[in-house]
Parts: C-alpha cells; sequence; structure tokens
C-alpha cells in the first residue's frame, strides 16, 4: 500500500479560529462536498504564512459561508487571513493499476473556487528514473 494524494483545497483563507474548541477545522460544507472530504475524515493543514502543519479532521461549516475555522490548540498557529492547504490521503495497492485521481480546488482570496482539477495522475512520472 502507497499513501497518494486524495483531495486538496488549495488558498484557502483562514476566515476565524476558535481556541477554546475541543478540535478540527470546520470548512464550507459545499466545500467538503466538492473536494470530497467527508465529515470526520483525517485532513492535513499546512500554513503558507508561517509553515506549521497539523493532522486534524474536517467538520462542516455552514453551507455557503465560504469559512474555514482552525479549532482548538491548532488556533494557536493560524490566524485569519493565513493561506492555507487542506489536504486529504488515501492508501493504494497498485498505483499503476488503479491511478490516484485527486480532486484539486483552488480557491481565490474570499474561498470562491476559481478551478477544480480532477483525474489520474501519471504515477509513472513522478518516478525517480
Amino acid at each position: 500500500m502507497r499513501k497518494f494524494l486524495r483531495a486538496k483545497i488549495h488558498n484557502a483563507v483562514v476566515t476565524t479560529t476558535a481556541l477554546q474548541y475541543e478540535g478540527s477545522i470546520a470548512i464550507d460544507e459545499q466545500l467538503l462536498e466538492m473536494a470530497e472530504i467527508a465529515p470526520y475524515e483525517a485532513v492535513q493543514v499546512w500554513n503558507l504564512a508561517n509553515g506549521a502543519r497539523l493532522e486534524t479532521y474536517a467538520l462542516p461549516a455552514p453551507r455557503g459561508s465560504r469559512e474555514i475555522c482552525v479549532n482548538g490548540a491548532a488556533a494557536r498557529w493560524f490566524a485569519p487571513g493565513d493561506r492555507v492547504i487542506i489536504a486529504s490521503f488515501a492508501f493504494i495497492e497498485d498505483p499503476k493499476r488503479q491511478p490516484p485521481t485527486p480532486r484539486i480546488l483552488i480557491l481565490d482570496e474570499r474561498n470562491e473556487v476559481v478551478n477544480l482539477r480532477t483525474g489520474p495522475v501519471d504515477v509513472t512520472a513522478a518516478q525517480p528514473a
């Protein structure tokens, strides 16, 4: 089994943080559906402003709110306005027979989708020579 990118929400803007919360990241429900990330699914979050990286789980924020809210202890590493990448991964047994097909959402400064890419990845092109 090898681990591959399954879904990515790229360039999202943190809208709020909530330190006094038990944890997770709240993401607009519509964005979760477009990325095919399920509620409570494990995600990694990478902060482009300071390099902070964490693993947590996704929770749905109100549909259409374009909310990205980092909760709990991680709120100390993220601030409103920070750009982040949210990624989910899957294990694939034979990537040549079953190529990964990540869904990649590119967002603008209002967390609106400006590009949605899907499709198989050429894993042979990513292999070192």
